[in-house]
This record gives structure tokens, sequence and C-alpha cells, in this order.
């Protein structure tokens, strides 16, 4: 959503704790229903984007988890890093609180953490249904924030006003930088992925200069090959969760899923004698739900006793281990040897490419009907899907509309997944594939 090549809208980060109506306000601003809508608390785990605008200024809202800031462990850890990764990347914050329980030690304790991270932040109190409620939003001074915005995300009262303050604060959309290719290079502790960076570098490339990351610690190495521009980042061996400990390897680790957020292109790079074990098809999972190009990379290939066979076999056992990301290609390297190196980068920008393709609506209808036509959704009554569009890339992104929600399954959106990919290749790429109602 933010990848500086296509240009780059300012962020606008919502946080708050559970159950305020963050998700809610997220769509009284967009416009649209995206994010889930709940009474029950930690329902929204993962970042929605959509873009929003306000006065013909643009800019990309991110809806977040409910912050428990004292939680690092479990489920809740894992929304707080998914929170703190979009204050990270965020512009501006719009910092959600609930009028009816007025401020909390939560809300205390989550007012505190956003003022340390400098961003400029913007307090709506929301629920404020009518004048009378106004009145109430005084005791949210105690936060440290300023003058809250009194708002009613169910209702619309007072998101004019809000949105008004929110786009004097943000910055003005930044013209494309021609940044390149952003590439990541995860994997397990040892697997050889700074020694594929160095090997890289070292010998295939001409080095242009190497920039501080945004990320804390990392440094981002950037350079020519093939007269394009990359950026490669190198990150810490993800371990298992029960085998982190807190400290310096919790924020590393937090650090390389970051790494994630921000490429491009992802290169999972495995252990070839050991093959892909649990942990490796756990990063993976994180990189396709992340939505990022994706590619296995075999390394220590040198180690292998091969015949004719083998390297196919590899490519099996990747499909067989990650069925979720059969779309990934599969490259046997030595980083020690050098062996195929040179093709890491080669095919990481081919990657790239295929997750920026965008398909004429025409040929897209063309292609999910005759889909349709050849195994049509399995229903109780007549399923008519009436047309389908791409929405979006990085990932690929297409809706299809339909009289009949429930028939468009999960098992049927992969299979239309499959036809788009038998026509248009998307190598590499995951596919997001939502599907809406049409009468």
């Amino acid at each position: 959503m933010s990848n500086s090549r296509r240009g780059r809208l300012p962020i606008v980060a919502i946080v708050g704790r559970p159950n305020v109506g963050k998700s809610a306000m997220f769509n009284r601003i967009t416009g649209a229903r995206i994010a889930v809508v709940d009474d029950q608390p930690g329902v929204t785990r993962d970042r929605n984007y959509h873009e929003a605008e306000w006065s013909g200024r643009s800019f990309v809202l991110v809806d977040t988890g409910g912050l428990l800031p004292t939680e690092i462990e479990g489920i809740a850890g894992l929304i707080r890093f998914q929170a703190e990764t979009a204050i990270d990347e965020a512009d501006a914050i719009l910092f959600v609180v609930d009028r009816e329980t007025g401020p909390t030690a939560v809300d205390m304790e989550i007012a505190a953490l956003l003022r340390r991270s400098t961003k400029p932040i913007i307090l709506a109190a929301n629920k404020v249904d009518s004048e009378r409620h106004e009145l109430d939003t005084h005791e949210f001074h105690t936060l440290g924030l300023g003058e809250p915005s009194p708002v009613s995300a169910l209702h619309g009262r007072g998101a004019g006003d809000l949105l008004d303050r929110l786009i004097a604060i943000i910055p003005e959309a930044e013209p494309e930088t021609g940044e390149g290719v952003r590439v990541a290079f995860v994997g397990r502790p040892n697997v050889g992925k700074s020694s594929l960076v160095n090997r890289i570098v070292g010998q295939e490339v001409v080095i242009v200069d190497s920039v501080p990351g945004t990320t804390r610690d990392a440094i981002d190495t950037v350079l020519m090959h093939d007269d394009k521009r990359f950026v490669l980042v190198d990150t810490a061996g993800l371990r298992r969760r029960s085998k982190i400990v807190r400290g310096v390897e919790f924020y590393s680790s937090m650090r390389s899923l970051r790494g994630i957020e921000r490429a491009d292109v992802v290169v999972l790079v495995v252990d070839a004698v050991e093959r892909i074990v649990a942990q490796d098809a756990h990063i993976a999972g994180f990189i396709e739900e992340a939505g990022k190009g994706l590619i296995v990379a075999f390394n220590k290939w040198d180690l292998i006793e091969k015949d004719n066979s083998t390297a196919g076999e590899y490519v099996t056992h990747a499909s067989d281990v990650l069925p979720f990301a059969r779309y990934a290609p599969v490259i046997h390297i030595s980083a020690l040897s050098g062996q195929r190196v040179s093709k890491v980068l080669t095919l990481a920008a081919e990657v790239d490419e295929q997750t920026a393709m965008r398909i004429p609506t025409s040929r897209v209808n063309e292609t999910i009907m005759a889909a349709v036509e050849y195994r049509p959704p399995a229903g109780g009554r007549r399923v008519n899907i009436l047309y389908a569009t791409q929405t979006g890339t990085r990932p690929p992104t297409f809706v299809v509309f339909t009289n009949d929600i429930r028939a468009v399954d999960n098992t049927y959106r992969r299979y239309l997944a499959n036809q788009l990919r038998r026509e248009y290749g998307f190598v590499g790429t995951p596919i997001r594939i939502y599907v809406r109602k049409r009468r």
C-alpha cells in the first residue's frame, strides 16, 4: 500500500484499546465496509488498509487490532506487533477512546506509547452521540494529547470536523522516487541468509551505497543489477515463537517481521540439507498473509548428492509442504560457491513485475466467466457470478460480484485464482479474491 515506487500517500493509523470503535471509525471515514465491527475484543488482528479522501486530499487509513501495551506473548502480542508496525509506518495517528468509559489505565499506557513515537496525534473521543455527551470528553485531557475531537463513528456526528483536523497535520503525497525493488531475505537461523546477501553484493552486482534502514539496527544495501535498482534487506533468523526469549532476540524477531512487511519480494532461504521444516512453513505463511512476492531458495545446494531428478524432487517437496504457496518459484543455490546466486535478483525482478500486473476488466471477466461455465459454484439454487474486476495490485486483488456469497466459498475462490494464474501467470505472488453480493 505504501510502496514508494508508485508514489506514496500519507498513512494514518487508527489505534486504541479493544472495543472502542476503531473499526467503525475506519468504515465511517473510508466509506467502506471492510473492517469487521464486533463487540468481542480482538476481532481485528491484522491491519486493514483503505484509501480515503477528504477535501481533495487522499490518504491511506490503517485499522489495527485492539492494543494492549503490556502484552507481548500469544495472540495479544501479535496484535500489539501489528499495531506497533502500523504506528511505525504512519505519518499521523488517530487515537480512539471511548466516551462512555472515560480514560482508562490502558488508555494512559497507549498515550505514553504514542508520545514516544513523535508522530502527530489526534485524539478522537468516540460514541459522542449527542451534544450533551460532549461534556464527557473533557476528562480525556488527562491523557496529555491535546483537545479531544468528539465524534460518533456510528452516526457520523463530528466526523467532518475530525477529518478537517486530520488533513491539516498529514503531509502531502510523495511523488514516485524510483527506490527500486525491495527484496528481504528471511529464514531460520544459520540457513545462510547473510552469506547469500554478501555473495550477491560482493560478486554479482555493483554496490551503489549503504543507507540506514527504517527499522532499528538494520542496514539496507542499495545496488544495481541488470540495469535495475534493488534494495536488499538482510534479517535476523526467525525461530519458533516458543524458543524466543524476551529482550534482544525478541526485538530482532520483530524487526525481521517488519523487514517482510517493508519488502516487495521476500526470498525464503531454506537449508537444502534439512529441507523445509515446520518453522519454514510458518514463515512462508506470514509472507503469504502479508501479500508479498515469494521465492523459495534452497541454499547449500553444493552439499546435496544429486542426479537428474533431484531438483524436481525439491520442487515437488516445496509444493507438498507449502500448498498455500505453490505459486512461489523455487531456486537451488549455494551462497558458498556462488551457484545460481546471480539468478536470485533476476527472479526477484520478475516476481515484482507479477505482483504489480494489472489485467483489463474485460479480460478478467472473460477468464472468470469461462471458469464459471466450466465449473459452476455449488449451491442449492441457481448461483450467478455477474461481474469480476481487478481492484488492486501488490498483491493482485479481484472482486467478484454474485447473487449468493455463500456459494463462492474458499475452495471456489482458490479455483478462480488458479484459473487466473493459468491465463496470466502471476508467478510468485499471492492473489486475493473478495466476493460481494449484487442482486
